[in-house]
């Protein structure tokens, strides 16, 4: 995929995180992720755009950069559709160096946890099979590939593109946070996903979530669970039931069946940390911006429903 690197260095110089309308070049906001916003730039109307502005030095973005494309590599190689991307780093004096991961930009209503809301039961509950059907790639190249390899991967269904024709094919869109492990060591360095938190949090996420939020991809009873879950806040409950019947005959025979309360313990405790750490993300932003007069440099949504 090619990609205008000129306006992508236009973009990020002349941007206000706070304030779009500012924007030396026009920029807009299609969705968000926990460490990054994605826009769509310009008059381009074939790709989107995930910022990702964590970095310290070059060499840090570089090195993200490379894991990036080895994790696509493998995603790729385990039998997961993915869509074009590129990749382009961006230093501007005095800020946080930026990684810009362009990816083809697809109608949100092939989006699956949109697609929920317009297919019949029985379509929806095919859908989420075909959804279950595409992580179990991953488990099934972890079997083999371990312990030289061993890949994560978040299985929401907003991380999912439906087919535009008849094909059964599925792509995968979050691919920004690679997560792999080489010989059973954890190749993403932790501490750059704390970037986003407050400051003054850091030390508790270290030390009470990090490594939880981390392993459960690589769990494919909690990225199960994490699936299924996921329902709630996409205000289809209904489908739970259908989502446990599909994911039970995926797991492993000697584990426990998936069950309701399980699944609803789960959401109620995600929903819960991911709300205050909003929240705390939400203060952050006004003390630096409002009492310190600092640049803030992520965007932060607005009212989630959960």
């Amino acid at each position: 995929m090619k990609i205008d690197e000129d306006l992508l260095q236009r973009f990020e110089a002349g941007l206000d995180p706070q304030n779009l309308a500012t924007s030396a070049v026009a920029g807009r906001i299609i969705g968000f992720g926990e460490i990054s916003a994605i826009f769509q730039i310009g008059d381009d109307e074939e790709r989107v755009y995930k910022r990702m502005p964590l970095f310290t030095s070059l060499p840090a973005a570089r090195a993200y950069e490379t894991m990036y494309h080895e994790y696509c590599g493998l995603l790729t190689q385990a039998g997961i559709h993915l869509p074009e991307h590129a990749t382009h780093i961006i230093t501007v004096p005095d800020r946080p160096v930026v990684l810009y991961i362009a990816q083809a930009k697809f109608p949100g209503a092939r989006l699956c946890h949109q697609l929920i809301h317009s297919l019949e039961p029985h379509q929806a509950q095919a859908l989420l099979e075909k959804v279950v059907m595409e992580i179990n790639k991953v488990w099934a190249f972890n079997q083999t590939a371990r312990p030289c390899l061993e890949l994560a991967i978040d299985g929401q269904l907003s991380n999912w593109v439906g087919p535009a024709d008849n094909s059964d094919d599925l792509m995968f869109i979050d691919t920004s946070t690679p997560l792999l492990r080489k010989n059973g060591l954890e190749q993403q360095d932790p501490e750059l996903l704390l970037q986003s938190a407050p400051g003054f949090l850091r030390w508790i996420i270290r030390l009470a979530f990090l490594a939880d939020v981390m392993n459960r991809y690589y769990s494919p009873r909690l990225v199960f669970t994490d699936l299924v879950a996921n329902l709630y806040k996409e205000q289809r409950p209904d489908l739970v039931p259908a989502a446990l019947e599909v994911i039970n005959r995926f797991l492993d025979p000697q584990e426990q069946p998936l069950g309701l309360d399980e699944v609803r313990k789960y959401y109620q405790e995600d929903k819960w940390i991911w709300t205050l750490f909003l929240a705390f993300r939400r203060l952050d932003r006004l003390i630096k911006t409002k009492l310190l007069g600092r640049r803030y440099e992520f965007i932060l949504p607005g009212k989630i429903k959960r």
